[in-house]
């Protein structure tokens, strides 16, 4: 961890901490996302655990299995993976799960032989092929929106050696990653379209579950049984698209009727 890494990290905290006080003390400002609901979004195998807790199986929506490695022991990785129901490939996910560049280094182990490339402490969690296309769900207050995203092409378990990538890249509008180019056997003229009406649930039960009003939601469709996988959740919006809030309508208007009710209702 560099120098600068670890002063930015200090710095970070020192201004959550004032801003914490400063709540503490005028107890009646309203805050849109409280901090400690912010924070769940911190730690990926809390957030996984959030969404396997919620009735969203009953609409065909699910969490991929995932499982916490928390170090180096190749035994206890393949002890964690076996009891956890993580299959071959698996992505290797940091437990940070927002806030850091960091958090969007991730890896796919496609064998056993190659556990040791898992950088612990990690969340693996069993790779969902999707014909490499993401949705975004984007949440403020009581509305929503969804966009298509490119996303990582379909792998299966091989004897390949393992692949590094930033999910950041991977998944934005322009992205022109290799990882997301199909493979031939894989191209289909028809894929499974979205219910708007099962975005919207997902929405709804995850802005309740998580307590935020701001939202970034990542979900993936099977390509085989056309069931949803959640595979991340995270604060919306980025710094990274501060500028066209990545295609949300009338963003700004969305936002002070959000302030608006959450003012009135408190």
């Amino acid at each position: 961890m560099s120098v600068s890494f670890m002063f930015i990290s200090l710095l970070s905290m020192e201004i959550i901490t004032d801003v914490e006080k400063y709540l503490e003390q005028n107890p009646t400002v309203v805050v849109v996302d409280p901090i400690p609901n912010v924070k769940k979004l911190l730690d990926r195998y809390n957030c996984y655990s959030i969404i396997h807790a919620t009735n969203l199986h009953s609409y065909g929506v699910f969490t991929p299995n995932f499982c916490v490695l928390r170090n180096d022991d190749l035994d206890s990785i393949r002890e964690q993976l076996t009891n956890s129901l993580v299959t071959y490939p698996f992505i290797c996910k940091p437990i940070l799960g927002h806030g850091s560049r960091q958090a969007h280094e991730m890896s796919i182990i496609f064998d056993e032989k190659y556990l040791v490339d898992c950088k612990t402490p990690c969340v693996a969690q069993s790779f969902i092929n999707h014909n490499a296309i993401l949705y975004k769900i984007f949440i403020v207050g009581n509305k929503f929106c969804f966009v298509e995203r490119p996303s990582l092409k379909n792998f299966h378990a091989s004897q390949r050696e393992s692949i590094y990538f930033d999910s950041s890249d991977v998944s934005k509008a322009d992205s022109k990653s290799r990882l997301s180019v199909l493979d031939p056997g894989d191209v289909v003229k028809e894929t499974w379209e979205p219910d708007p009406k099962v975005m919207e649930v997902i929405a709804n039960t995850l802005r309740k579950s998580f307590g935020m009003d701001l939202l970034g939601i990542d979900v993936v469709i099977d390509k085989s049984t056309g069931r949803y996988a959640i595979i991340d959740v995270n604060a919306y919006p980025g710094f990274d698209i501060v500028s066209g809030y990545d295609g949300f309508p009338d963003f700004f208007e969305a936002v002070l009727e959000c302030i608006s009710n959450k003012v009135t209702s408190d």
